[in-house]
């Protein structure tokens, strides 16, 4: 899977899932105010990310991803392409 194809399946797999507009899922925004994300949804949204890409994601790393560029980037380095 491509960086681009992760991108775009994350885009509709968050946009359908917490019910918001896909192009207000750009890499330079916050990912909980765009979410509208609080810690329990937060867990939610790393579960589907986990599921979605069989990536592993810690409390302490979700912690430092603050905008959806940075999760595109995390997930890519840690999923077996």
């Amino acid at each position: 899977m491509t960086k681009e194809e992760m991108i775009a399946q994350t885009i509709e797999v968050l946009a359908d899932e917490f019910e918001v507009e896909a192009e207000v899922i750009v890499p330079e925004a916050d990912i909980k105010k765009t979410l509208d994300l609080d810690s329990l949804s937060l867990v939610d949204m790393v579960a589907l990310i986990e599921e979605t890409f069989g990536v592993k994601i810690k409390g302490t790393e979700v912690a430092s991803i603050k905008t959806f560029g940075q999760l595109y980037d995390f997930v890519y380095e840690r999923m077996d392409n």
